[in-house]
């Protein structure tokens, strides 16, 4: 079975998304299409690599994922098709990809060199179809491009590690208002060493330690540690967990951005806004 995924920041309004399926049906008709998210915010290479991190361990090895954001071919940013955990991805070279592979080295990496072979009217959506119709086929990277080194690095968008400090940001808010940064659990745990530490966010908040988060949780429920009190007392808690993608997650217990409200709108915390986890 063939199967390709879509991550766009096409949104739903408009025709994008279904005229890009259309296209891959066209060309590959038994083809099975899973979205995994149209609603990127415009030209986020973090949010899309974080979403795309996050979903495409959950499908069988030999998936095609393609990736329209930020996909306009230029100067600066090649297409890439890489393969990587036995998986195939296919994005510009604008660091969606090294944000991806931090913690695993990409099996091979070609340039796409495709374009003059198609109409003189295709778009670059257009060549990312062709290769990933030809790659869910069973195709070889190397017909469709030229094998290189590396990727290019957005180390803006990656944490840095600062005397005792564990300096990183936001780079996704979820449905429900939770934050999710880029310091990853592998990294407080080498870090750390065990450590007491605390998490600040936003920098030009006041820095005390009672406005710190101190404990970061399994997952979310562990927070009802008292018998003594139903789970409405526990509405609107601060916390922290590691997500199941396995990166630092602050959030609001039971939040509800309508109602409660929700880390984001609570904490202040916007993408790119920094989060700092200090150890004592």
């Amino acid at each position: 079975m063939s199967i390709i995924t879509l991550t766009t920041d096409f949104g739903l309004k408009d025709h994008f998304v279904g005229a890009l399926k259309g296209k891959i049906m066209t060309q590959l008709p038994d083809v099975t299409i899973i979205d995994i998210s149209h609603n990127i915010d415009p030209f986020n290479v973090a949010e899309a690599s974080y979403i795309v991190e996050s979903a495409y361990s959950s499908f069988p090895k030999g998936t095609v994922h393609l990736i329209g954001v930020d996909a306009e071919l230029n100067s600066q940013n090649l297409h890439i098709a890489m393969q990587w955990n036995d998986h195939y991805f296919i994005a510009a070279d604008n660091g969606i990809l090294s944000l991806l592979t931090q913690r695993i080295i990409p099996q091979k990496i070609y340039a796409i060199n495709i374009h003059d072979r198609l109409h003189i009217d295709a778009s670059d959506l257009d060549v990312f179809i062709t290769v990933a119709t030809h790659l869910a086929k069973g195709g070889l990277l190397n017909v469709i491009g030229k094998e290189i080194q590396s990727l290019k690095e957005v180390t803006q968008l990656q944490p840095s590690i600062d005397h005792n400090t564990i300096k990183g940001c936001v780079i996704y808010i979820d449905h429900f208002g939770n934050v999710v940064t880029n310091i990853s659990k592998k990294m407080f745990v080498e870090f750390g060493q065990g450590r007491p530490y605390e998490i600040f966010f936003n920098a030009k908040s006041d820095r005390k330690s009672k406005n710190a988060i101190k404990t970061i949780y399994p997952k979310y429920s562990n927070i009802l540690d008292n018998d003594d009190f139903s789970i409405s007392n526990y509405d609107g808690q601060r916390l922290a967990i590691f997500n199941e993608a396995q990166y630092l997650e602050l959030g609001i217990f039971r939040s509800n951005p309508n109602s409660l409200g929700s880390a984001s709108s609570l904490f202040g915390l916007n993408y790119r806004d920094s989060v700092e986890i200090i150890f004592k």
